[in-house]
């Protein structure tokens, strides 16, 4: 069993748009990533992630999951990433966010 910080990302500061077909939110995104991790086992053997450091990240391809549209048909939007000093209904307010991600936004802007 391995437990921690599983694969959760840091906020995006950008998101993905499929020009043939309008698609925002389902893409088959191929990344290799290179990182440092701290490794706990228990005596059990239990793995426990305790710190993961991404060194790389490399994008390799983007393929739009509705319609398999991919390279100049994905363009990528910037976001606006938030911060402590923005509310996160401001943010919700330009950007379509799910209950789950404005709960995720909360957390890591450290709003009640």
């Amino acid at each position: 069993m391995i437990r921690g910080l599983g694969d959760t990302l840091s906020c995006m500061s950008a998101r993905y748009r499929c020009r043939s077909c309008g698609n925002l939110t389902r893409f088959d995104v191929t990344v290799t990533r290179r990182t440092r991790e701290y490794h706990h086992f228990s005596v059990g053997g239990d793995l426990e992630v305790e710190d993961r450091e991404l060194l790389d990240e490399l994008v390799e391809e983007i393929a739009c999951r509705w319609c398999a549209a991919s390279g100049d048909a994905i363009e990528t939007v910037t976001l606006d990433v938030p911060t402590a000093d923005v509310a996160i209904e401001d943010l919700a307010a330009t950007v379509p966010v799910s209950e789950a991600s404005r709960v995720f936004l909360k957390e890591r802007v450290g709003e009640p």
